[in-house]
Formats: structure tokens, sequence, C-alpha cells
């Protein structure tokens, strides 16, 4: 019986080194990723939703919304495309169909959009699309129409959030006084996924030294809340070659609607170093990793020999992913953005 009692023991010192293992890595997950995650796709935007992953993106066309769904994000490359919606022939809607984003709101996905008219092509505007399917990918896309803010001016890049009992939309608008150039961003709380509710304050203006320096935007918000803190992160222009990415924070119990809660880096946060300036980073969002351990940076870069228009470079911004984590004083540090090849997420 001697020999039987040791395999006995053998096991169960193997079993107990598994469970160990497991217990220190439980709900851990690696997820194999490769840059650029999705390729002539600019804008990006992800929901992760019952398993899944739904991705849209601006596509160099600008006439269709098109949506993937994967079970991993890094499957989000190679995974088929569903178009959702596609630009009208003529009037609204019928022309630069820029930057959409996918929400799951009490039940139902709506995609936010920017478009132009056929006869005024920058007459840029927020539209939105609402799908009451469990699958976005399957059922029938209704238009909700213009979502009209207090005034009427170029408008894009709209996300929206949840926060103490409220849904608020941040997006990008040109202010109609005291300059007629650029945009500010923008935040309000809404009464329904389509409706404003109130007034809408500015939270940020293109006032900075390099924020001045290019086109003079601030666009693209992404929002992120971390201990007690909220943050939102939006695109601005560095150099004429490049974009980049600066930060408004507010505390979690303050005032949102009030300017006064927020303040905004006095220097950018997200931006490519000199020797690769072909990863500026412009127009995020945030997202988990399968196991909810890793916060992801997803973005877009625009191509360093494109703006200076070498014809041989690829013409088209790509969706790129990355891993940040949190400084000691509770801000987030995206480090630099990085090149083409693997990124192992652990």
């Amino acid at each position: 019986m001697r020999p039987v009692l040791s395999v006995a023991k053998w096991i169960a010192a193997v079993a107990l080194l598994a469970w160990w293992i497991s217990s220190i890595t439980s709900g851990r997950t690696s997820e194999s990723i490769t840059n650029p995650l999705v390729r002539e796709r600019a804008d990006p935007h992800v929901f992760r939703s019952n398993g899944a992953y739904y991705f849209t993106a601006t596509v160099p066309e600008y006439d269709r919304i098109i949506l993937r769904k994967a079970p991993t994000l890094g499957s989000l490359s190679s995974a088929p495309e569903t178009v959702i919606w596609r630009k009208h022939e003529s009037g609204e809607m019928a022309a630069h169909i820029w930057a959409p984003e996918i929400h799951r709101i009490d039940g139902k996905w709506y995609v936010y959009f920017t478009a132009g008219r056929s006869d005024d092509i920058w007459a840029i505007r927020l539209y939105v699309l609402e799908n009451a399917s469990p699958d976005p990918t399957r059922g029938t896309w209704i238009e909700k129409g213009q979502l009209r803010t207090n005034f009427d001016s170029f408008t894009l890049d709209a996300t929206t959030f949840a926060h103490d009992g409220h849904r608020y939309l941040v997006w990008a608008q040109r202010p109609l006084e005291p300059r007629n150039a650029g945009t500010d961003i923008y935040l309000a709380r809404m009464k329904n996924p389509w409706t404003l509710d109130g007034p809408q304050v500015s939270l940020s203006s293109p006032t900075l030294d390099w924020e001045t320096r290019g086109f003079k935007v601030n666009e693209a918000p992404a929002v992120i809340e971390h201990e007690g803190r909220i943050f939102i992160t939006y695109s601005a222009s560095a150099t004429d070659a490049n974009y980049c990415m600066g930060l408004l924070s507010a505390r979690a119990d303050s005032d949102l609607m009030k300017a006064s809660s927020w303040t905004k880096s006095a220097k950018p946060v997200f931006v490519s170093s000199e020797k690769n300036q072909q990863y500026g980073p412009g127009h995020n969002t945030f997202l988990l990793t399968t196991d909810g351990r890793t916060d992801l940076i997803l973005y877009h870069a625009r191509g360093y020999a494109q703006i200076k228009g070498d014809p041989l470079d690829d013409p088209n911004r790509h969706a790129r992913v990355q891993a940040f984590t949190w400084r000691k004083d509770g801000t987030p540090d995206f480090g630099e953005p990085v090149p083409d090849g693997p990124l192992l997420i652990r």
C-alpha cells in the first residue's frame, strides 16, 4: 500500500500547487493583440456587452457606419464587418459620416455620429441611431434625428456617460462668440439618449500654447472615472503634423455642470516622441481587458509622412490599443504611443 499512498500524496501535492497558482492568478487572462488593431479605421470606439466586443469607427469613404463583433479584443482585427447604416443620397446625413460611437442605454443600443449635408458638406452636426435588438449587428436601426445643442454651429464627436443618477453628453462644438473658429469641449445633461436637458457648459477652449500650434481645436472627448475623480481626455493639435491628447479632471462629488469644477492639464498627457511622430495619437476611448484588470486606451494615429504629403504613405488612420497605468496622485499615465507589432497584455 505504500506506493499507492506515495502516489496519492504526489497527486495531492500537484493539486495543491495547481490550486495555489490558480488562486494567485484568479481572473487573470492574457490577450494577444497586434497593432494596428484595425487598419484604416479612425475615431475608434468599443463597447463590451454580454461577453462580446463591439467595434465601430470612421471609414475612409465617410459614407457608412460599420460594426464588428468579436469575443476578444484582439480578434476584432479579423472580425467580419456589418454595415448598419449608410448615408442619405441628399439632404442631411449625406456627407462626412464621422466618429460613430456605440452605447447600450436602458436596454437599447444607440450610435452617436457626425454628418454633413449634401448641399453643405461642412454643416457638421450630431445625429443618433437606435436599435432595440439585443445584438446590435442585427435588428433595425432607427434614425432618431439630429441631437440638437443649445445653439447651431459646427458640432462633432459626441460621447455619453452616466454619473450619480444623471446621464451626460460631452462633445466638441464651435462657439458663436467670441470667435468663429476652432471648437470647445461642452458638457450637458440629457433628458433621454437623443435629447439634451438644460444648458450646456464649455469645459475647455484651445487657449494653451500647445493647443494652438496646429488646428486650434479641442475635440473628441472620452470619459473615465477612477478613485473619486472623473477624467475627460480630448484631442488637440501639438503641431501642424500631429495630434496629441489633453486632460480635464473633476472630483466625482463636485457639480460637473460648473466649469470651475474642472481642471485642465498644462501639458499634453499623451503625445508621440520626436522619433515616433508617425504615432501621434488622436480620438480615443477607454475599455478594460476581458478579465477587467487592465485599463486600455484605444485611439487612432495619423501618419507623419501622410501629413507631409508622401504619396507612398498609407493615407488612412489606424485603430491602435495599449495598456496604461495610474500614478500615485490618481491621474492616468499613458506613456508614449507604442510602435507596430504584437502587444501582450497580462
